[in-house]
């Protein structure tokens, strides 16, 4: 079972890499029905809903600041 224990500034691993090829590693930057995150490798931000965003999260990394 994933842990969906997820905040804003938690940096998070999705299940595909993003089209940067740079990084899998997303940092949570808006939270509410919709979740708007951050690609680590290439800086892009991508807003999804929440279900959709929980669909595709592989596994928490690390707690934010």
């Amino acid at each position: 079972m994933i842990n969906k224990e997820y905040d804003l500034n938690y940096i998070v691993e999705m299940k595909k890499e993003h089209p940067c090829h740079k990084s899998t590693q997303w940092k949570v930057i808006r939270m509410g029905a919709d979740i708007r995150i951050k690609c680590l490798g290439c800086g892009a931000s991508v807003l999804m809903p929440r279900v959709k965003f929980e669909k595709k999260l592989k596994k928490v990394i690390s707690k934010g600041e």
